[in-house]
């Protein structure tokens, strides 16, 4: 609890009176338009998620990366476009995260942009498989400021854990994180805040208290628990848990499942977050995995040009009309997340 307190007094440091202004009117505008059903946006984004690559050495089941099923460009980010971008926005924005798609640490300017990003005092996070932090890069990712590290690790086995995250190697997941943890303590460093973060899906349910144990031994600052979404579960799925609070999926009567969650026709990330591909195409959210909902291109136009813009505004208007009519937002299961 203390280790989670100090994380968020962490980000509460990057708070300024701008950010603090812009999130009113990010808040106010959402609520406004919610109530209102006419969508306004007075704000910038609080958060943002930008994609350093969408290359990855593993090949998990639920992940267009890991099955090479792309069917937009494949690509690394380029430093200087992403300099550009957050010059843009590094008053307003509060949060940042590396990761939309892939494996971030194969972009080799990865932790250059964390740092510029961390200069600018803005919090940052990334999600890794952890496979890539030898000695040398555990050190240079403490000494980049990253704010937070997400380690997905799915299983305290390497059986259970190869089921999903085929390819990967357990050992060089708490090895790098072991890594990491060494070099905080090295350079007397309180960030990065690291998470072991345990996507529970029925192969390796049985292993929640042993995944408790095992961030223990390691020494990380906390251990979440993640619900799984995949993409065809009408008919069941062997991903799917017997354990039902941490299913996103319930099973009907007639033995076919459905989402959890309401879709209610509203959606708070829509005004306050977005992600942004490698190549720059501005998406509404982490659930547009192929960028099918292009709402600006930042090599043709400024953020806030594609933020205020005609088509910002009709998704707004869509989400707030019919969830249930986009495609993305069908499978959404925002809101089922079960964090230990």
């Amino acid at each position: 609890m203390e280790l989670h307190l100090r994380d968020n007094i962490n980000l509460a440091s990057k708070l300024t009176p701008l950010k603090l202004w812009n999130a009113l009117q990010v808040l106010s505008s959402f609520y406004w338009s919610k109530w209102t059903r006419k969508p306004v946006q007075w704000g910038l984004p609080l958060s943002i998620s930008y994609e350093p690559t969408t290359s990855c050495n593993l090949r998990c089941p639920e992940c267009p990366s890991g099955l090479r099923s792309f069917t937009r460009p494949t690509g690394m980010l380029d430093t200087g476009f992403f300099n550009q971008t957050i010059d843009e926005l590094a008053g307003r924005l509060l949060y940042l995260i590396f990761y939309f798609q892939g494996e971030p640490y194969l972009n080799p300017k990865f932790l250059d942009m964390v740092q510029y990003a961390s200069r600018k005092g803005i919090y940052t996070a990334t999600s890794t498989n952890a496979h890539y932090l030898d000695d040398e890069m555990a050190r240079k990712t403490v000494e980049s400021g990253l704010d937070r590290l997400i380690v997905s690790i799915d299983g305290t086995t390497q059986e259970t854990y190869q089921s999903y995250r085929i390819g990967g190697k357990l050992d060089k997941v708490i090895e790098g994180t072991k890594n990491v943890i060494h070099w905080k303590k090295q350079l007397k460093a309180k960030t990065p805040h690291v998470i072991f973060q345990f996507l529970v899906v029925k192969p390796n349910q049985h292993q929640i208290e042993d995944v408790m144990a095992l961030g223990k031994e390691v020494g990380v600052d906390e251990v979440r628990l993640k619900t799984a979404q995949v993409y065809e579960y009408e008919q069941g799925n062997d991903l799917i848990p017997t354990i039902e609070k941490y299913a996103r999926y319930k099973q009907q009567k007639d033995g076919t499942y459905t989402i959890k969650n309401s879709l209610l026709d509203h959606c708070w990330k829509l005004w306050h977050a977005c992600v942004i591909t490698w190549d720059g195409l501005v998406v509404p959210c982490c659930f547009d995995k192929d960028a099918t909902h292009r709402l600006g291109d930042l090599k043709e136009r400024t953020f806030k040009e594609i933020w205020f813009n005609g088509q910002y505004h009709q998704f707004r208007t869509a989400i707030l009309k019919s969830r249930s009519e986009i495609d993305i937002c069908r499978n959404c299961t925002e809101g089922t997340k079960v964090w230990a």
